[in-house]
């Protein structure tokens, strides 16, 4: 049997309808081994809707955790939800990876507390892949941990740098450090601490680097705290949706505009794709034991196919191995060396 993952039926802005039919097209496009998690009876009534659906096991879940609810609150009086019982399954080992477009922090906390965190691992870090002029960059932390310590910054390194290299084919990523300045001396307290920390770790670290280096392609790997991840984050998806609003807007305006639209139409499809968040599903927790891909609530089911090759792809590569035994040397003291070797990659 190979790795299963469990998709959360319930979470989203569309459930059940979107995260199911992602199952049901993950199942036929990419062969997965999928768990459906929630109200049964709502499932199964999605299904009937998609002829010559893959048959799928569906575990039963009577509750569901809203997407503006306390996650606090929630996990701690709706113990039966459909994001308890996928943590569940992953803690049991019943399957390898979670995909869910629900509640981001009830899904993070969930997360870590039924599956554990990696050995090394204080703080699991919520991770994004982004284009580039040249590919594609990872950012983290951007959103789970709001005042991280400088060892935790070097922690996020580590895992942004497998995450490249194993996900992204980066060989020895180079890893920045996000501030207002390239100079060691630049930012606050905590970015001095942590340029000071990465640069004693055993990662191909470039030093500090600005917003504008984030696109351009100069680094595979960009270390945050998660309050400026999760600014930067936001930031970057409204001002692709502007982007693309307006030149929407400015290509139906007049008929030579039209015209243009449709001659240039494969084009405005290419660049959609390039930027568009779909196409890797949503961010990764990093850290905890399994694989979780957290979907935007709005997510499409094309959305949740990607989120749930991604975490396929993780657990297949071994993200999580690799990334233990660096942190395991790192603690040991062993340092000169990148965790891994590009030519592993």
């Amino acid at each position: 049997m190979g790795m299963r993952i469990a998709v959360d039926a319930m979470g989203g802005d569309h459930a059940p309808d979107i995260p199911v039919a992602g199952a049901l097209l993950a199942a036929r496009e990419l062969g997965a081994e999928i768990v459906l998690v929630g109200q049964q009876d709502r499932i199964e009534s999605v299904i009937k809707n998609h002829p010559a659906a893959p048959d799928i096991e569906i575990v039963h879940a009577d509750e569901v955790i809203g997407m503006d609810e306390s996650p606090a609150t929630a996990l701690r009086r709706k113990r039966g939800s459909s994001i308890h019982k996928a943590a569940q399954l992953l803690r049991d080992g019943e399957v390898g990876g979670v995909v869910s477009a629900g509640n981001t922090g009830a899904v993070m906390i969930t997360a870590k507390l039924y599956a554990g965190t990696i050995t090394g691992v204080d703080r699991p870090a919520l991770s994004v892949v982004l284009p580039t002029l040249v590919g594609h960059m990872v950012l983290l932390d951007v959103g789970a941990n709001i005042d991280p310590k400088s060892q935790h910054l070097v922690q996020f390194g580590v895992m942004g740098h497998f995450l490249a290299s194993q996900l992204l084919g980066a060989q020895n990523p180079k890893v920045g450090l996000l501030s207002i300045g390239e100079e060691a001396g630049k930012g606050t307290d905590l970015i001095r601490e942590g340029h000071a920390a990465l640069s004693r770790a055993p990662l191909n670290f470039i030093g500090n680097v600005e917003s504008n280096d984030i696109y351009s392609g100069a680094t595979d790997v960009v270390v945050c705290d998660g309050f400026t991840g999760n600014v930067v984050l936001k930031t970057s998806e409204a001002v692709v949706e502007t982007m693309l609003y307006l030149l929407r807007e400015e290509l139906t305006s007049s008929r030579r505009g039209k015209l243009g639209a449709r001659l240039a139409r494969e084009a405005f499809r290419s660049y959609r794709k390039r930027v568009d968040y779909a196409e890797w599903g949503g961010a990764n927790l990093l850290g905890i034991k399994g694989s979780c891909v957290i979907c935007h609530g709005r997510s499409s089911a094309k959305a949740i196919v990607s989120g749930i090759r991604v975490a396929l792809e993780y657990g297949n590569k071994r993200v999580n191995e690799r990334i233990g035994e660096a942190l395991l040397a790192l603690g040991n003291g062993e340092s000169g060396e990148p965790p891994l070797p590009a030519s592993s990659c």
